[in-house]
């Protein structure tokens, strides 16, 4: 018997793939300390190998660090990977080197969070086929925090004018698909808003 396909159910919208995520950090040596010796993720070995920007391997996702003054994203990034043992021990031998910066790292129930150098936050998490699908190295998800009140029509602009499928959740959060098991989630907070 041929299998069917249900090809709505499978349309991902006018976006395929979260691919980068992009940060400007101001010291490519600290980002390398944080990145790549903490976090465990692998530098490009190909594109953008100079002293000046960096490209971080995470699966089939990357973050992109050119450098210049520090961009602090409103919110956190979440990652899959694997090792929690592995990853709470890279992050502590990086702790010295890290000293006087914004780094720090805490272990959680279900994830560790860590903040580079400069503020970013970045959750990590063990593969989880019910929460990441096939994800077992990658970025599942960018969550920035929003001006409450403003979820919705965040949530309208992506359907209507991006053509992403995007859902309104309660408790104010905007959840847009931006690739298979991936998405930009929009929180509302009351909290002032950074730069």
């Amino acid at each position: 018997m041929q299998q069917k396909f249900d090809r709505a159910a499978e349309d991902l919208g006018n976006s395929i793939h979260l691919e980068h995520v992009n940060v400007r950090v101001p010291d490519q040596r600290l980002a390398t300390l944080f990145y790549v010796a903490g976090l465990g993720l692998t530098r490009d070995p190909y594109l953008m190998t100079s002293d000046d920007n960096m490209w971080v391997n995470v699966g089939r996702s990357q973050f992109h660090l050119p450098s210049g003054k520090a961009q602090v994203l409103r919110g956190h990034i979440g990652l899959v990977i694997s090792g929690r043992k592995a990853l709470l021990d890279r992050l502590a031998s990086i702790a010295e080197k890290l000293r006087g910066t914004a780094f720090a790292f805490r272990e959680h129930n279900d994830h560790v969070e860590a903040r580079c150098p400069w503020g970013n936050r970045v959750r990590c998490f063990e593969p989880d086929a019910a929460r990441f699908g096939r994800i077992t190295l990658g970025i599942p998800y960018v969550e920035f925090e929003v001006p409450a009140g403003t979820a919705k029509a965040i949530c309208d602009f992506y359907l209507e004018i991006m053509g992403m499928p995007a859902e309104f959740r309660n408790g104010g959060v905007a959840s847009v698909t931006a690739g298979q098991n991936q998405h930009l989630l929009f929180r509302e907070s009351d909290r002032a808003q950074g730069e």
